[in-house]
């Protein structure tokens, strides 16, 4: 299974990633080694998606980060 997931930063930045493990994935972050996220901390799990598909849980991360896609996001998934 494939994860695609949301962080809410202190900042108040969103953070869009996929991951194959979410609480290994998490625990990166939390510990402050994903670079995007480190300067940010703390951060919290707004909302995931998950994929049997590789190709098509990146290809929603994707879309995401598109302007349509943060459009969606912000309407509908937080």
């Amino acid at each position: 299974m494939w994860t695609v997931y949301i962080l809410r930063c202190a900042d108040g930045y969103l953070y869009t990633g996929c991951t194959s493990n979410l609480d290994e994935r998490l625990k990166r972050h939390h510990n402050g080694y994903v670079p995007s996220t480190k300067s940010r901390l703390p951060v919290a799990l707004v909302t995931y998606i998950t994929f049997s598909e590789k190709h098509k849980a990146f290809g929603f991360e994707k879309y995401l980060k598109s302007g349509s896609g943060r459009a969606f996001l912000n309407k509908r998934l937080i």
